[in-house]
């Protein structure tokens, strides 16, 4: 038996993590594992079986590195297993709330998004969109069949891939007819939306499990903090200016960084 430590480079989201315990939940050798896309570590429990290991992990084309390979007693095989039991429950528990949260106020921006006339706000509730899908992954990587979280990541990407095009699609629309949004519902709305991630980290970093998938919710809401305040700045500025430009900047920015994701997610979904 042996616990053999990776480095993967190109792992930057819960999705892909997602996807690398699909890969390794398939192999016979492997007995336990974890997956942190903070760090981009991984950590193998398995018996025999390197070889496959290091293949499936180069299917998915993320940069992994293999840093070292220790021998451990049988009894290690539980310490590098993924959540179970009544703490697997909790963790469901809490991400299905998360994913409600993410879920609600992306249709809460979406249609102030479209009775304001404001492209931030609707890239802004893509990004809450795409958040949805992350949890959506994590709570199948709390329990669920590789199969499943195989089609639940094709399908987000799809999904979020054909959005993010129609979003991007409209900049250039707008681009040439130009709108001014209402200002006072971008920052109104951009400010709830951004209290909405308040409490998601609030939720998130009360789980002292230090589970993977939990840590990484963390850091992908605290970016979305970031982006909920561009959207209250741009506003600002629209008011100040009298023009539409910022609104265009601001979601054409955040249509671009979910159709990167979105390619990603269905490149490594296959």
């Amino acid at each position: 038996m042996e616990r053999s430590s990776y480095h993967i480079a190109g792992m930057d989201c819960e999705a892909e993590a997602a996807l690398v315990r699909l890969e390794l939940e398939g192999l016979p050798s492997v007995r336990g594992f974890t997956v942190d896309p903070a760090t981009r570590r991984l950590e193998v429990v398995h018996e025999g079986g390197r070889q496959a290991i290091s293949r499936a992990l180069e299917r998915l084309s993320l940069g992994a590195r293999r840093l070292s390979s220790v021998p451990v007693d049988a009894a290690s095989d539980a310490a590098g297993s993924q959540p179970a039991g009544k703490h697997a429950a909790t963790q469901a528990s809490l991400l299905r709330t998360v994913l409600a949260i993410n879920a609600g106020f992306f249709v809460l921006e979406a249609t102030f998004g479209v009775l304001g006339r404001s492209l931030g706000l609707l890239g802004d509730s893509l990004d809450m969109l795409a958040d949805a899908f992350v949890y959506a992954l994590a709570l199948l990587a709390v329990g669920g069949s590789g199969r499943r979280k195989r089609s639940v990541a094709r399908a987000s990407g799809l999904l979020q891939l054909a959005l993010a095009a129609l979003g991007l699609s409209e900049v250039v629309r707008r681009a040439f007819s130009p709108t001014v949004p209402d200002d006072l519902v971008m920052m109104l709305v951009a400010m709830l939306a951004l209290a909405g991630n308040a409490v998601t980290l609030t939720l998130l970093r009360r789980e002292r499990s230090g589970e993977a998938h939990v840590r990484a919710s963390v850091i992908f809401t605290s970016n979305d903090v970031l982006v909920n305040l561009g959207v209250i700045v741009a506003g600002a500025l629209v008011a100040l200016t009298g023009s539409g430009v910022p609104d265009l900047a601001i979601g054409a920015a955040v249509f671009l960084v979910v159709g990167r994701g979105a390619v990603r997610i269905l490149r490594l979904a296959g």
